[in-house]
């Protein structure tokens, strides 16, 4: 449900507005002499719980034997390629 809120209004309450659009997962358009100016969304979240993380980590595909013994090999040449990092204690 989209709530209407005076600008004014808003901007008297603004943190409260924006804890409702947050935990209450509610809309509110924002009116200016009566008419719509502004509209203010919930923002989709892209947290995952762990169970949700278990499941999209067995759902991702696998490297073969080869192609992880040639990442591994990548991956080492890349770091044998970086400068050295100077220890600042010595």
């Amino acid at each position: 449900m989209i709530k209407t809120v005076s600008v004014t209004d808003a901007a008297r309450g603004f943190a409260d507005l924006i804890n409702r659009v947050r935990y209450r997962n509610e809309s509110a358009l924002l009116l200016k002499g009566g008419k719509p100016v502004a509209k203010i969304v919930p923002v989709e979240s892209s947290a995952k719980t762990g169970a949700e993380l278990a499941t999209l980590w067995n759902d991702l595909p696998h490297l073969s034997p080869a192609d992880a013994g040639s990442f591994g090999n990548d991956v080492s040449l890349a770091r044998s390629e970086l400068p050295k990092v100077k220890d600042k204690w010595e």
